[in-house]
């Protein structure tokens, strides 16, 4: 973890400044984003537009069972997007299986 911000401030020192793109890609990360700490992620963002696939955001997320404990649960936006479209995917085979197919002429080919 601080080998990361090490590293960060002597690339940024070191290089000269360039405007980002972009379109440019960061190397994927060695552990989940969830486990950084707040100043870890922000480092990593550094350059980063918020709309960038490799920009890292956190959400809180309300735990079961309990009124006030909440999780922060963290991943890049390409992440993001793939939990999204799966969670959709899963909404909908679950109500293709619970709906009904004895009316639904579609099923049983008498259209």
């Amino acid at each position: 973890m601080v080998h990361l911000m090490i590293a960060l401030a002597m690339a940024a020192s070191t290089a000269p400044a360039a405007a980002p793109t972009g379109t440019e890609r960061r190397p994927p990360l060695d552990r989940p984003a969830s486990t950084m700490t707040g100043s870890e992620i922000k480092a990593y963002n550094v350059g980063l537009a918020p709309t960038h696939p490799d920009f890292i955001k956190c959400r809180k997320i309300e735990e079961i069972g309990s009124l006030v404990k909440k999780a922060r649960v963290c991943h890049t936006n390409d992440e993001w997007k793939q939990l999204w479209v799966q969670g959709n995917q899963d909404s909908r085979d679950t109500m293709d299986a619970y709906a009904s197919k004895a009316g639904d002429c579609r099923a049983t080919g008498t259209c």
